[in-house]
């Protein structure tokens, strides 16, 4: 019974175990057979992006900045206190007469300070820090809209890669029968062994063009786990199922009309229009340094002695203890307030260059935002035109390849009935091969540049 006992104790411990390595498996094949999609890409590179990361800090410290314009308005509030001992000759600080003895001494005060009229600097510093704040908000959503775009045009690169290279495999393979059946035809007598060479130097080209296609996808892969900062890439892949299409009719509108748009929606004009009010209010700032300040404040401040009070009476020398603590603390105390008024007469110019330096941001900001209008409509010109030749590009491509196809199956015809060499049928695959994968770049070519076309008209790259 007993050993009965331990060997199903054992067997369970086994089942136990093997459960556990079964599902650990299922684990590890479902994480290395997850494909990604454009969607995910993007949302996980916008919540991982190194430089997304550093623009919200950015904007964090916009916020801290914020703060600091609010206390401003804030009065300031400042404590100070001070304990010392005196031992020799020294004056005693309760009568003004100088004594040689040992005594200790403590002081304390406070002071209050609000600016009550500051050349409204104070308001203008608050303004210009909420500016700032929209700046930096503006300057993340240009962060992430760039990291989407350049996801996008990695994500849409492996699936070239991978097209391209299921071409140049399927090419390979065609090759690899054709020298098996010319073997089969040199033996017989039916071609000369020349062409059997030079179908096996086509099929030596076949296999480097498969590692150079296979080594681009592995590099593809790897540029766009590093935008997604992943860690383990090696077995990072895309989902296939990107086509073609226009869903948006986006070709459809005109330039100005998607320029107009553009407009109204494109981060870089607002970030550009929201530095020119910043650099607004750094004027209004400066030009407060010219007005005077006016500044209300509140001292207050006692002190009290440890040292025995000593006098002379009828010739006595009479010796006293020092008042209690707090007694002197009340006796000795004192207060004054007020209002303190600044008025600039002469400062080194500082006022004045703070003031003009401050004129010539604000007019290189002006034409900052001139630049960039004008650079968004060129670019939407050249966006709109980039993908309408992309298109007409794909559209030959298809075109060309139902041509070199044609023309390819009437060479392999003559090839097979010994009226062509194998020189010129290796001619016409290679041709097939080029117009097949130049239908797979203008494919994403086209794809690519309709999204920029979209993301111009204030279509995100991916829709939540």
């Amino acid at each position: 019974m007993l050993l009965l006992y331990f060997y199903q104790m054992n067997m369970k411990k086994k089942s136990c175990i093997s459960f556990i390595f079964i599902a650990l498996f299922g684990l590890a094949t479902q994480a290395q057979s997850k494909k990604w999609t454009l969607e995910e890409c993007v949302n996980y590179a916008v919540q991982n992006n190194i430089s997304i990361k550093q623009t919200e800090l950015d904007s964090k410290t916009a916020m801290i900045d914020k703060k600091g314009a609010i206390g401003n308005f804030l009065p300031s509030v400042n404590a100070n206190a001070s304990h010392s001992w005196n031992i020799g000759l020294n004056q005693d600080i309760t009568t003004g007469l100088l004594r040689n003895q040992t005594s200790q001494f403590t002081s304390a005060g406070a002071s209050v300070g609000i600016d009550i009229y500051k050349g409204l600097q104070n308001q203008n510093t608050l303004r210009k820090a909420n500016l700032s704040i929209i700046a930096a908000k503006y300057q993340l959503l240009k962060m992430r809209e760039d990291v989407a775009l350049n996801v996008a045009n990695a994500f849409l690169q492996i699936l070239f890669n991978k097209e391209n290279l299921k071409v140049q495999q399927e090419q390979k393979a065609f090759n690899e029968k054709q020298y098996s059946r010319s073997e089969e035809l040199v033996k017989a007598g039916s071609i000369p062994r020349g062409d059997l060479l030079d179908i096996k130097a086509t099929v030596a080209s076949n296999n480097q063009t498969v590692i150079a296609a296979d080594n681009a996808l592995l590099i593809s892969k790897l540029s766009l786990a590093q935008l997604l900062q992943l860690k383990d890439f090696e077995n990072f892949d895309v989902i296939d199922n990107t086509s073609v299409k226009d869903e948006n009719n986006i070709l459809a509108q005109t330039p100005t009309a998607i320029y107009d748009k553009a407009k109204e929606s494109r981060t870089e004009l607002k970030i550009a229009q929201t530095n020119l009010e910043i650099a607004e209010k750094n004027v209004a700032i400066a030009k407060g340094g010219f007005q005077p300040a006016v500044q209300g404040f509140y001292n207050f401040n006692t002190r009290v002695s440890y040292a025995d009070v000593i006098s002379v009476s009828n010739g006595v020398v009479v010796t006293s203890a020092a008042p209690p603590f707090w007694t002197q603390f009340s006796d000795n105390k004192g207060q004054s307030f007020g209002a303190q008024l600044s008025i600039p007469i002469f400062n080194g110019f500082s006022a004045r260059n703070n003031v003009e330096r401050s004129k010539v941001s604000l007019e290189k900001s002006k034409i900052a935002l001139e630049q960039q209008d004008l650079d968004l409509q060129r670019n939407v010109y050249t966006a709109f035109t980039d993908a309408k030749g992309a298109l007409n590009a794909h559209e030959s491509s298809i075109a060309a390849l139902e041509s070199r196809q044609e023309s390819y199956n009437y060479a392999k015809e003559k090839y097979a009935v010994g009226l062509m060499n194998s020189f010129d049928f290796n001619q016409s695959q290679t041709l097939l091969s080029n117009a097949q994968s130049e239908v797979i770049r203008t494919k994403y070519d086209y794809i690519f540049k309709i999204k920029i076309l979209e993301f111009y008209f204030g279509i995100p790259i991916i829709k939540n």
